[in-house]
């Protein structure tokens, strides 16, 4: 963290944030944002619980919104009271980073998850290579994230869960900040005739054999008691996009059957106040509330 005109800047990598969490034992979620009405209720619930977050944008996101958003996250970010880092989630190639990087982002993900191990290893090595000579964190992954339905971010049909022996070597090898493991989750939102479940025992055995912060991928549709269980294993970062965008699109439905409302600020404080609902109930889920205190 910085100071500027006598203010503490807390805009963070993620290596700094995760830090606190991996001490003090809490995880940080990471909310996907592709709005300024999303970040808005992001923001403000944070602030109000003083919980440190992650911003994450994937880059089919930062397409669509494009580059100028990020200064507007940034902006916020410098404005805040609590830790934030800004995250491109699920970079899949090595120019999704370097866009990035000068964006200003403090953190970007490889997922070369989908390629063979010593190819996800070189692809890694070269993302660390540009990334951490200019503060910016980098995450990768390890096995496969499962698919829950059709929409959103893609996952692999089959899931591979992560291998101890191979985390142990591809860290040492990448020197990354933090790794997203496979132990069963999904992206996107679960039909109701699936139901999820951790693989909690290796979870277990990762953390036993590492010592940098695990993350959590397609954390929106699982049981709270097998999430809060991972949180108490020792996950320091969780992934969640499906479940506020959910909450947040259905009011918006629900608000637009009045046929003669057209302003923003008509349809959308009802919007994010379910969106809000849900991000309060994940906070706390996390154990992430009330965190501000450890990074002063």
């Amino acid at each position: 963290m910085l100071f500027r005109s006598g203010k503490l800047i807390m805009l963070m990598n993620m290596k700094d944030l995760l830090a606190v969490a991996n001490e003090h034992n809490f995880a940080v979620p990471a909310f996907n944002v592709s709005s300024n009405m999303i970040l808005k209720g992001v923001m403000h619930t944070c602030e109000e619980m003083q919980a440190p977050v992650i911003i994450a944008i994937h880059p089919d996101e930062l397409s669509f919104v494009e580059d100028s958003f990020v200064k507007a996250v940034i902006e916020e970010a410098h404005k805040a009271t609590v830790p934030v880092c800004i995250h491109l989630d699920h970079g899949a190639k090595f120019e999704q980073v370097l866009r990035a990087i000068q964006d200003g982002f403090t953190s970007v993900m490889i997922d070369g998850a989908h390629l063979p191990f010593e190819e996800n290893i070189a692809i890694t090595k070269k993302v660390v290579e540009v990334a951490h000579p200019v503060n910016v964190s980098v995450e990768a992954e390890l096995g496969t994230i499962g698919t829950a339905d059709d929409y959103g971010e893609a996952g692999s049909k089959k899931i591979i869960y992560t291998e101890v022996d191979d985390a142990v070597k591809f860290i040492k090898e990448t020197d990354i900040d933090c790794l997203a493991i496979a132990i069963g989750t999904a992206h996107g939102l679960y039909p109701k005739d699936r139901k999820p479940k951790l693989a909690l025992d290796r979870l277990k055995e990762i953390k036993a054999a590492v010592s940098i912060p695990l993350v959590l991928h397609g954390g929106s549709g699982n049981p709270d008691d097998e999430i809060a269980q991972s949180v108490k294993l020792g996950v320091n970062k969780i992934n969640i996009s499906s479940d506020i965008k959910d909450a947040f699109y259905q009011e918006c439905r629900i608000v637009l059957q009045d046929k003669a409302i057209r302003e923003p600020m008509a349809i959308y404080p009802k919007c994010i106040d379910a969106m809000n609902e849900v991000i309060r109930h994940k906070i706390n889920l996390f154990d992430d509330a009330d965190k501000v205190k450890f990074y002063k």
